[in-house]
């Protein structure tokens, strides 16, 4: 009787083994649970400004099939918050799809800390209109930024170098001066209604033409900002310097609309 029960025992405990051996995963690409103190997050605004992480996914994972990629400059609204393949996700209210999981880091707002310092480096590091758009959008979520200034400045210098080298030689090489003759227009309101500024305008950004060499000049904005609202930064000096450049350049029959 004895042999017996210890043989049951036996053979109990090596089912219960074996069970729990085969309930461990090997493997697992899954969200973990949301960590304590994330509550705070659920709820916040946010802004995606780098369009190279913001895909929408159905669920939390880098190997998830995409639902489509979310532009700069979508505001969307976090409505959870989980950890999986490394990275944090939140899971996002993003019309029109609807909802979805996006990587954070793809996300600025004014709740999490570092994400100030975050966006001044992502726009320096930048370039081209992308550079542009992630400037705009700093000024737009920390309009009182410590950063704010060299932003200022970096942005009033990419406009002006992009008026000049480029916009003014695409404009001069694709609108025809006999067309333009045709109708009698004015010959700075072609330049002015031009159909690359469109980009630019919807951002605020306005330029400058000058028909005596028929070439666009920035207005100088975001200079004057500086001057007018930072006269102790250390940026100050170098706008009144472009402002005065920018007064040069541009004759006193200039079109500024």
């Amino acid at each position: 009787m004895r042999i017996l029960s210890l043989a049951f025992l036996i053979i109990t405990f090596t089912f219960t083994a074996s069970a729990q051996r085969r309930a461990v995963p090997v493997h697992s690409t899954g969200a973990a649970g949301p960590r304590p103190g994330r509550s705070a997050e659920i709820g916040q605004q946010a802004v995606v400004v780098d369009e190279t992480l913001a895909v929408l996914r159905g669920i939390p994972s880098l190997f998830a099939p995409p639902l489509h990629r979310i532009s700069r400059g979508r505001r969307v609204q976090i409505l959870g918050v989980t950890d999986a393949d490394g990275v944090k996700f939140y899971k996002v209210a993003a019309p029109p799809t609807g909802t979805g999981w996006v990587q954070s880091d793809a996300l600025f707002g004014k709740f999490r800390a570092g994400d100030e310092k975050r966006l001044f480096e992502l726009v320096q590091a930048l370039d081209g209109f992308d550079q542009i758009e992630a400037a705009a959008e700093f000024f737009q979520l920390y309009p009182t930024s410590q950063f704010k200034p060299a932003i200022l400045l970096l942005f009033g210098d990419l406009l002006e170098d992009l008026a000049v080298n480029k916009l003014s030689k695409e404009a001069n090489s694709r609108l025809k001066r006999a067309e333009m003759a045709a109708t009698g227009a004015p010959l700075h309101s072609y330049f002015l209604n031009f159909v690359s500024l469109d980009r630019y305008r919807k951002l605020g950004i306005t330029f400058l033409f000058n028909p005596a060499d028929r070439k666009y000049h920035y207005n100088g904005e975001s200079w004057r900002e500086i001057v007018a609202r930072f006269p102790s930064a250390s940026e100050t000096a170098e706008a009144k310097k472009r402002l005065d450049s920018l007064s040069a350049k541009i004759n006193t029959n200039a079109a500024s609309k």
